[in-house]
């Protein structure tokens, strides 16, 4: 056997699930082997292309994607590719792009099967791999809400249910519901036998209400017609069981064994970890039952990013509850304060205005005033209904802002006609804190009060702004001026020293700098979207940039809002309040040449500013 040969048949030792085949099979198998290079962005594998070969990753990446282009899985050295049209599948149901240049080991499929018939294992092994990555598919095609209520009943069950046999006296079935704390009593008859069931309501109605012996046995008062599950039901299902039946417990039970007992509040307890059951909890709470909330958002938003979730759909989340929030506590300010003395708009702006908030976004807000506003008559009213819901915000946990740019600040509350002029000012004469001001209100959202106050200003700006060269040239100096943090060798410029020594920021100089190219573009387009991504589309469709230009954005902005709150999720785990400064000693490979590529398609895009702006010095 030759030295080469020999290398590769040491590699498939190592590679599952060949590592278990004997020394004569890896030699047939090495001697099979053909080596091949592919370079990065190459389409390895199409959908429905007939399966003949088994590729084994010697060295780079591949990505798995379903026909959508939905990511399912990232493979790397001594991972396989291709087992699905192998084992399970007629023809590859799936794209293989390699993502970094690689080499790959190539196997005929012929030989490949002939080993697994040999070898149960091996057959086992990749069958197992077709069925997980088919399942993969599945449960992001489902998607996030579907997979909460199609969760089985078995996990909710919180340990062995409370019983009692059914000649237990009644006296006694109560003592001991209340010395567990039990809503519910499970009873059981011969051979312990789950029989009935015992609540509240049966004893407030079957004994006190008539007066019965609390002496009697429990089977004179027990729900006997009784509804049961079995541990595989979905959540979903024994809710709409417990609605059609008007009832609150359901008994698990695997064949004749009783597993356990679930409520209508276990399966409400898992719906409030969808996004859309929290925000419609949130309706109904006080303003004491609001502390937490957005907390409680952004562990729910940390459960999304450890399954994957793409950054888009946890700033929804995050932006969603914040939003639902806000208009929740406008609802108790007027509920406190009496109705407004006049029309008034509550606005979003920053993040929140562009639906991107992150772990680490704080609040951005302001009021809009109906022209009739008087400040000696009605300015108490506003002062204390700003108060109320950005003290309430901040104790829920959406934090005030460091440059208090928020409604309860005086200067966050004018008119319409005040913010129209204000806004003219800061357009034709910016100073640097009016960009600031100006760049930031652009992303406005309307959260509560008068719509109209909101959609005036924001189609009045937005005309004036299109044509306004002037700022056109300060907004592309600013947008220049957040320079990337890489160097001329395509190295990290790293903090030297101070609290975030060794790491860098991966907001100013990345994420902070595609939101100003983006806002830039749109405003000088006349596109009135206010989130990132669509204004870069939109830029791209009137031609303000090009279609690489924009698609390059997006997805360099997608990649450092991955890596961002990655890195927020990890510091949320370790107790430690998010930011955006990392250490790329702590990324993967993979990881610091996708913030390579992403900072410098920013630098490349910053580049040609100068040629279609004139860009002023600030």
């Amino acid at each position: 056997m030759n030295v080469e040969i020999e290398a590769v048949r040491d590699f498939l030792a190592e590679v599952e699930p060949f590592s278990r085949a004997d020394a004569d099979t890896l030699s047939a198998l090495a001697r099979a082997v053909t080596v091949t290079y592919h370079p990065r962005g190459e389409v390895l594998l199409e959908q429905g292309q007939p399966g003949e070969t088994l590729f084994i990753i010697r060295s780079g990446a591949v990505d798995v994607l379903d026909p959508e282009g939905v990511l399912l899985d990232r493979r790397e050295a001594g991972r396989t590719v291709g087992y699905s049209s192998l084992f399970g599948d007629p023809e590859f149901r799936y794209r293989a792009l390699t993502v970094e240049d690689s080499l790959l080991m190539a196997l005929p499929g012929r030989l490949v099967l002939e080993v697994a018939s040999e070898l149960p294992a091996v057959e086992r092994f990749f069958s197992s791999q077709t069925r997980r990555i088919a399942a993969e598919a599945e449960q992001l095609r489902r998607g996030p809400a579907e997979e909460f209520l199609h969760t089985p009943v078995r996990s909710l069950i919180q340990g062995p249910a409370l019983s009692c046999a059914e000649a237990t006296p009644i006296r006694e079935a109560a003592r001991l519901m209340t010395d567990h704390d039990v809503s519910s009593l499970l009873i059981l008859g011969e051979g312990n036998r789950l029989c009935g069931i015992l609540t509240d309501r049966d004893l407030r109605g079957r004994v006190l209400a008539r007066g019965m012996s609390p002496e009697r046995p429990v089977r004179n008062i027990m729900t006997a017609d009784l509804h049961s599950i079995s541990p595989e039901t979905p959540a979903f299902e024994a809710m709409l069981l417990m609605a059609e039946r008007h009832i609150h417990h359901l008994p698990v039970l695997d064949g004749d064994a009783t597993l356990g007992l679930i409520s209508s509040a276990d399966v409400m307890r898992l719906l409030h970890q969808d996004p859309i059951y929290l925000t419609a909890d949130l309706s109904q709470r006080s303003l004491e039952d609001l502390r937490g909330a957005y907390h409680d958002a952004s562990r729910l938003a940390l459960s999304f990013i450890e399954r994957g979730s793409t950054p888009a759909d946890v700033a929804q989340i995050l932006t969603t509850v914040a939003g639902a929030i806000a208009r929740r506590l406008l609802t108790l300010a007027e509920e406190r304060l009496g109705p407004p003395p006049v029309p008034y708009a509550f606005i979003a702006v920053g993040s929140q205005g562009r639906s991107e908030m992150g772990l680490a976004s704080d609040q951005d807000n302001a009021l809009i005033l109906d022209d009739a506003y008087r400040p000696e008559e009605h300015g108490p009213y506003f002062e204390a209904l700003a108060e109320i819901v950005c003290r309430g915000l901040d104790d829920a946990g959406q934090v005030t802002c460091p440059g208090d740019m928020m409604a309860s600040n005086p200067r966050w509350r004018m008119t319409l006609r005040e913010w129209t002029r204000t806004f003219h000012t800061w357009m034709t004469a910016p100073t640097p804190d009016a960009l600031l001001s100006t760049q930031v209100f652009f992303d406005l959202r309307f959260l509560g009060g008068s719509a109209h106050l909101a959609e005036e200003l924001r189609a009045d700006t937005a005309a004036h702004a299109q044509v306004s060269s002037r700022l056109h040239a300060h907004l592309a100096a600013l947008a220049a001026r957040r320079e990337p943090p890489l160097g001329f060798f395509r190295g990290f410029v790293l903090d030297r020293s101070g609290e975030y020594a060794h790491t860098l920021d991966v907001k100013k100089g990345g994420l902070a700098a595609i939101v100003q190219l983006a806002r830039l573009y749109a405003l000088s387009s006349g596109v009135l979207a206010v989130d990132t991504r669509t204004r870069l589309a939109e830029s791209a469709s009137r031609g303000a940039l090009s279609g690489d230009g924009a698609r390059h954005l997006t997805d360099a902005f997608d990649v450092l809002g991955s890596l961002s709150l990655r890195h927020q999720a990890e510091q949320m785990r370790a107790g430690t309040r998010p930011d955006y400064h990392i250490d790329p000693a702590h990324l993967s490979a993979m990881d610091r040449e996708h913030l390579r590529d992403a900072f410098h398609v920013i630098k490349k895009i910053q580049a040609s500013l100068a040629t279609a702006y004139p860009i002023r010095t600030i």
